[in-house]
């Protein structure tokens, strides 16, 4: 970004500038732009997309020396004032992933490879924002990374810049979000993660849009004939082909193919040794009429052929021409394709006309046939430069803002919503109802975070109904309405059920739901109730988001009724509550939860109801989920209408990605769900012996009965930092402890005092290690006492293996990664496995 505020993009496999075309009619700054073929690099010299010669790079972009050149004029870019490239577009070549190529070699994995190119690329620059073109498959297709590793392009995206980006992607008929022609596709959008609980991909994707039909782009172009060049528009051309083809197209109607013709000799062939011998049809809509109130079939690059695929006119014998296409590829009128005007061309004699269609022509076409539409890429352009102007509060400035214009008052608080002073938009806007909501403790709602929800879109199934109900049963301030309005825009009709407890909650979100683009597909009804006691007169096609983090407090008969049918009775946690309810109503669910419930006691029912349904993914945010709370979250996503399969798992923090066995996950050999599972994990468990000990933990032993000096009839009081890897306990100055032994004989941890049959180890942990006992010790709550069920001793050399890179990698997955809530408690204390060759 320039110091003026304008925004600067780089822009890779950029064929002739059709696509990012959209950027410099955004105001956008072009810093570089690579290409291989110098023919496309002039059609963008063409059009001044570079405000620097130095900016067009021709060239290999394998080569340190084209790579080079980029960062060349960043740092040029850098020295004007650009704090930052904003965005880098790569559009890398698709042929090894096309399904329209039917020419693929072995070579194609090498060649998929260039994207490896474009990640290096970003991943060096570190743009605010970056994108990803390419064909339906891209991200399922293999590729070979730096490391000489052969991956699927989506998985290896995550892997090497997951750490640093929220990346979506989705696969869009770009008919249906600007271009004027079929072109599904697939985006990826990564931001980068400073702006990560303020921008989501999802805000950045184009819009939703109903399709036009050829009639709507084309019909009002004049009438060719056989090789004319229009007059008022030298791209509007009739190109000409063999004449003996014409009679194999020129009785067709529309939707019907050459191939079709009775007379075999209006169906395409060859005459060899005056034989007529027929053409192969090895692609469908080969030498096909197109029909006039349709969509716009995709634009390939032979669509200077007949032969080609939806290439000939409705009523005219001829492909269309450049500008019709230019139309369907929304590529802007005064777009030039040359270093001439539009109105020099036309002032040209028809045989210099000529000559410039037999030099450009088929280069034009390719390049149409290859591009992005513009239209697509301006939307994205104007959705970044929208984003990124509006100015961005985290929650102390937001405090403040809350102060200032006393907006905890309600009537204060809705006419800043209606006014938005601060240019806050609708996240941020949610953003400060969340946070200045006097009620949200007592109701256990906070607020979740953009990224959050962009994973959970992002992770969600698509629908193919007419129409898709979905319930959202503690709504809030609405954060997942905009993504999920944007996610199912496609679907003909969505009805969002909204449901939150609070009333003055509602009546703030129907303000911010006034401020929100609702398209006309979209119906939200508003329901202020108390989930628990909602009655769903019609089953949900999706449940999603973020329950309340609290107990059951209500404790009414009719309460009691209502949670009969469930199949946890041994919790009283609503998040809980509300998921039973939702696998009850909703074919998919997936709610933010406390990731507890993949470990802990209290939800050992309900780990038992989802091993019987298909737990389709489950997305590990760590402690990345509520910036109020120190709890790590999951989202967890089920599919009722599947059976158990494969389990998708990715984890935020330490960026990993693994497809599951969801019977491996959740084997009941183990008391709770393994979710990162491995073979390594494995080889530990089979030489292991589990279930040994018995637990304790102090909690009575706090500040108030202690001191900091060994006085007289003191006990130390060992704590979590004075045991060592080695079995050595070490005094720590300032922070060890002392506690009088006579004055708390009734404290249950003094009964451990001088046991010698008890092992200590530190609670909360991810290093595990176990020592004996010491004399003339009592544990606080940092340490936990164990003691073998069977009365058994334990060697040295087992207790030193607790303390092994071996144990602890095992244990660490045991604890399913976890950072918080690792206490070492009844159920945990199984995985402190004795060696089966222990004596």
């Amino acid at each position: 970004m320039l110091k003026d505020k304008s925004l600067t993009y780089i822009s890779l496999f950029s064929c002739a500038g059709v696509g990012c075309y959209g950027f410099k009619q955004e105001g956008f700054h072009c810093i570089a732009t690579n290409e291989l073929v110098d023919r496309r690099l002039a059609v963008q010299r063409a059009n001044n997309k570079c405000e620097f010669e130095s900016g067009y790079i021709s060239g290999d972009i394998t080569l340190e020396s084209t790579k080079k050149k980029i960062y060349a004029e960043i740092h040029r870019w850098k020295k004007m004032g650009n704090d930052k490239v904003d965005v880098v577009m790569a559009t890398p070549p698709c042929q090894g992933i096309s399904v329209i190529n039917h020419k693929k070699n072995d070579k194609d994995i090498q060649r998929n490879s260039l994207v490896i190119e474009s990640l290096e690329i970003i991943e060096k620059i570190k743009p605010r924002i970056f994108i990803l073109e390419n064909v339906q498959a891209f991200e399922k297709t293999f590729c070979v990374t730096d490391k000489n590793e052969v991956m699927r392009i989506g998985d290896y995206i995550r892997k090497r810049l997951g750490d640093e980006y929220t990346i979506s992607s989705r696969i869009l008929n770009f008919m249906n979000y600007g271009s004027n022609s079929s072109r599904t596709r697939t985006l990826v959008i990564g931001v980068h993660n400073k702006y990560r609980n303020n921008i989501s991909p999802y805000d950045l994707f184009p819009q939703y849009r109903k399709e036009k039909t050829l009639r709507e782009v084309i019909g009002s172009f004049p009438r060719l004939e056989w090789g004319e060049i229009s007059q008022d528009d030298f791209y509007h051309a009739f190109r000409t082909y063999d004449e003996k083809m014409r009679p194999w197209i020129h009785d067709l109607k529309e939707g019907e193919s050459a191939f079709d013709n009775e007379d075999i000799k209006k169906r395409p062939h060859r005459v060899i040794n005056g034989k007529i011998v027929e053409n192969v049809k090895k692609n469908r809509d080969k030498y096909t009429r197109q029909k006039w109130d349709r969509f716009v079939q995709c634009v390939h690059t032979r669509n200077d052929q007949l032969a080609a695929q939806n290439t000939v006119h409705p009523d005219q014998d001829r492909v269309f021409s450049i500008r019709e296409l230019m139309e369907m590829m929304t590529v802007p009128h005064n777009f030039r394709w040359m270093d001439r005007s539009l109105e020099e061309l036309n002032q040209l004699s028809i045989t210099e006309k000529r000559r410039i269609y037999k030099e450009h022509e088929v280069n034009i076409r390719q390049c149409l046939g290859e591009a992005v539409p513009t239209a697509v890429v301006k939307q994205i352009a104007h959705n970044i430069s929208n984003e990124l102007s509006k100015k961005r509060y985290e929650s102390v400035a937001i405090g403040t803002v809350i102060k200032e214009y006393q907006l905890t008052d309600k009537k204060e608080l809705k006419k800043f919503i209606l006014s938005d002073p601060l240019q806050l938009g609708i996240s941020g806007l949610q953003r400060v109802v969340e946070l200045c909501n006097a009620k949200r403790n007592e109701n256990a709602a906070f607020y979740t975070n953009k990224f959050m929800i962009s994973e959970i879109m992002d992770a969600l199934p698509e629908f193919s109904n007419e129409t898709l109900r979905i319930i959202e049963p503690s709504v809030g301030a609405g954060s997942f309405l905009p993504l999920l309005i944007a996610k199912y825009a496609y679907v003909p009709n969505v009805l969002i059920d909204v449901i939150d407890i609070d009333k003055d909650s509602i009546d703030i979100l129907k303000v911010l739901i006034s401020k929100m683009y609702i398209p006309n597909n979209v119906h939200i009804n508003i329901i202020c109730k108390d989930f628990l006691k909602f009655d769903a007169n019609e089953r949900y096609d999706l449940a999603v988001g973020n329950p309340p983090y609290a107990n059951l407090k209500d404790k009414s008969k009719e309460m009691q009724q209502r949670l009969a049918e469930n199949v946890n009775t041994e919790t009283n946690n609503l998040a809980e509550f509300f998921l039973e309810k939702c696998l009850r109503i909703a074919d998919y669910t997936a709610l933010v939860l406390n990731k507890t419930i993949l470990s802990s006691g209290e939800y050992k029912p309900t780990r038992e109801l989802l091993k019987k349904v298909c737990i389709d993914k489950i997305i590990d945010f760590g402690r990345y989920g509520f910036s109020e709370l120190s709890i790590e979250t999951i989202a967890l996503m089920i599919d009722v209408k599947r059976k158990p399969g494969k389990t998708f798992i990715k984890n935020l923090k330490y960026n990993i990605f693994l497809n599951q066995k969801q019977e491996y996950i959740t084997d009941s050999q183990f008391p709770y769900y393994i979710i990162y599972r491995n073979d390594e994990f494995d080889a530990v468990a089979d030489k292991l012996e589990f279930g040994i000990f018995d637990v304790f933990r102090d909690r009575q032993i706090t500040k108030k009965n202690t001191v900091s000096k060994n006085e007289e009839n003191c006990i130390r009081v060992i704590k979590a930092r004075n045991i060592l890897d080695d079995g050595t306990v070490v005094d720590i100055p300032g922070y060890d402890m002392f506690i009088n032994y006579k004055n708390n004989q009734r404290l249950t941890a003094m009964q451990y005092v001088n046991d010698m049959s008890i092992y200590l180890t530190p609670n909360m942990t991810y290093k595990p290690r176990v020592i004996r006992n010491v004399k003339n010790v009592v544990p606080d709550g940092s340490v936990a006492v164990l003691w073998p069920k069977d009365g058994r001793n334990i060697s040295d050399e087992q207790l030193s293996f607790f303390a092994t890179d071996e144990y602890r990698k095992f244990y660490f997955v045991a604890r399913n990664m976890s950072t918080q809530s690792i206490n070492v408690d009844k159920t945990s204390v199984f995985f402190y496995g004795v060696r089966k060759d222990d004596e």
